[in-house]
């Protein structure tokens, strides 16, 4: 199985979060944990805006030593299908998903991938399974 890890997951993981570690450590042989080049762009943006010092710094080296841990999937072509079908639908019901979190989603269904993630939008796409390793 193949597991994506949202932004905040990765946030998760870089903060140790116990739970959160408990499961990617038991997690079977043979499942993967990745993430996007999307979730990366909004790390390292994130900390780019951050002021600079220590804390900065600190955070800078845990996002490179993590992102040398897990793979960065880029986006496969088909993934363009699935961030059209899910706008589409989302527009239709009226409700509204930022363009990150669009393609984030798609880029999972994509991969036959599971989200894991703590935002609640992502339950509301259809096909998409959704995993909060926080809880």
């Amino acid at each position: 199985m193949i597991f994506l890890l949202d932004t905040n997951a990765v946030s998760d993981l870089m903060r140790k979060d116990t739970k959160f570690r408990e499961r990617v450590d038991a997690l079977p042989a043979g499942d993967d944990v990745v993430t996007s080049v999307i979730v990366r762009g909004e790390l390292l943006y994130g900390l780019e805006r951050m002021p600079s010092g220590k804390r900065r710094s600190q955070l800078t080296e845990q996002a490179t030593e993590l992102f040398r841990q897990i793979d960065c999937e880029p986006l496969p072509v088909v993934a363009a299908d699935h961030y059209f079908a899910i706008r589409l639908a989302r527009s239709r019901a009226g409700l509204s998903l930022d363009a990150n979190d669009t393609w984030i989603a798609a880029a999972a269904l994509s991969l036959g991938a599971t989200l894991v993630s703590r935002d609640f939008d992502f339950r509301q796409i259809t096909g998409l399974r959704v995993e909060d390793w926080t809880k």
